[in-house]
């Protein structure tokens, strides 16, 4: 697989997201999970992508167990941030400088590593200064226990005033075909700063495989049933997308996946999207995406099937953690 930059870390052109495996996306197969890291390591990817909250912390264990004796082949990403007890009950967003300090450590010790490549504030603590969250993270980078600082749904103000006090090489927000809001959100202050982005649920939460048409489809442990993009005349309406991505890509002869995961590569060569996945098959589906050629004419295409604001509905049923 061919590398991409992430300001200065160097990562495969599509990481592989681990949520999924531990979390959020039914039940799980930690034999099938490993097995999928594996061959996403065989393939020639390096980033994983996980964080403490999934679980919550079992898939930090879980990502551990995989990478243990082939540290070297990985460039580790882990989050903290979304705070969360034990039972998986919610605590809330949290970024004072102890707590980010006590949950570094934390997640060293569950994935089995003496340091993480690249870490990630998960959401943005309203009530605490980016300033002092980012201050603690960058002690964390001289203390050798970080090597790389990310940001995630950080808006561009937060951005700024984040990257003043220790450079940011990444931020990780939600993009795709269905949600394009950071090409003017945040873009140009990625661009002007050489930060790098990590667009997550860049299949837009499995719904643009076209393998979705209903609530039905969803197990009762599946958080997407309460997503407001899932629900009622919001589904109908994005599933006029997904039929249209699905159409071009019969005439591309890709799946659906594929093409709008090529379509995130050609968006920029600082772009890595995470698609996650639990199941070797998909993982090899996506993986294919790096071979799907994509002209001029096929991007403004997709431009025009899916502009930016098609899709019907907010992402989550709260938006009031996003930092905007």
């Amino acid at each position: 697989m061919e590398n991409r930059t992430l300001g200065p870390l160097t990562v495969s052109a599509l990481g592989l997201g681990c949520m999924g495996m531990s979390e959020f996306y039914g039940t799980g197969d930690e034999q099938e999970s490993i097995a999928t890291i594996h061959a996403f390591l065989d393939a020639g990817g390096s980033l994983l992508d996980t964080a403490d909250m999934y679980g919550p912390f079992t898939n930090e264990e879980l990502v551990g167990r995989a990478i243990a004796g082939r540290r070297t082949d990985v460039v580790l990403a882990t989050k903290f941030g979304n705070e969360r007890r034990e039972d998986g009950s919610w605590v809330g967003i949290n970024g004072h400088p102890d707590y980010v300090r006590a949950a570094c450590d934390a997640s060293l010790r569950r994935l089995g590593v003496d340091h993480i490549d690249l870490y990630y504030q998960h959401r943005v603590d309203k009530t605490v200064p980016i300033e002092d969250t980012v201050g603690a993270m960058a002690g964390l980078v001289e203390a050798g226990k970080v090597r790389h600082l990310g940001l995630s749904e950080a808006s561009a103000e937060t951005i700024r005033r984040a990257h003043a006090v220790h450079p940011i090489t990444a931020l990780q927000t939600e993009y795709s075909l269905w949600e394009r809001e950071p090409e003017t959100k945040v873009f140009p202050v990625l661009e002007e700063l050489g930060i790098g982005f990590v667009p997550y649920s860049p299949l837009g939460r499995g719904f643009l495989t076209g393998q979705i048409r209903s609530a039905d489809d969803f197990a009762p442990d599946d958080f997407r049933q309460h997503s407001p993009r899932f629900q009622g005349e919001n589904l109908a309406r994005n599933l006029e997308i997904v039929d249209r991505v699905k159409e071009m890509a019969e005439q591309k002869k890709c799946t659906p996946a594929q093409l709008a995961l090529a379509w995130l590569l050609a968006q920029g060569p600082h772009i890595v999207p995470i698609p996650g996945t639990k199941k070797r098959e998909r993982l090899t589906e996506n993986l294919g995406a790096v071979d799907v050629e994509l002209t001029a004419d096929d991007l403004q295409h997709l431009d025009e099937l899916a502009p930016a604001g098609v899709a019907a509905g907010e992402r989550y049923p709260n938006m009031s953690t996003i930092d905007t």
